[in-house]
């Protein structure tokens, strides 16, 4: 199994809890009442983020799909 390290940045929530976005992986972000259910989501919505339904892609004569597993 290969696995991909990405950086969070964590932050304060004014109304409690935490929020984290992932810098790299512009949109990609989540919230938790505590550090591990903030955790937990965060690991959920990278692996969202990062699956894509091919069918919605379209490659014209001069490119084409590449599929890598990271």
């Amino acid at each position: 199994m290969h696995y991909m390290k990405v950086t969070a940045v964590v932050h304060k929530a004014e109304e409690g809890g935490f929020w984290a976005e992932v810098p790299s992986l512009p949109g990609c972000r989540t919230q938790g009442e505590t550090m591990d259910e903030l955790k937990a989501n965060l690991r959920e919505a990278v692996e969202l983020y990062l699956e894509t339904d091919p069918s919605g892609l379209t490659a014209d004569k001069n490119s084409q799909l590449l599929e890598l597993a990271v």
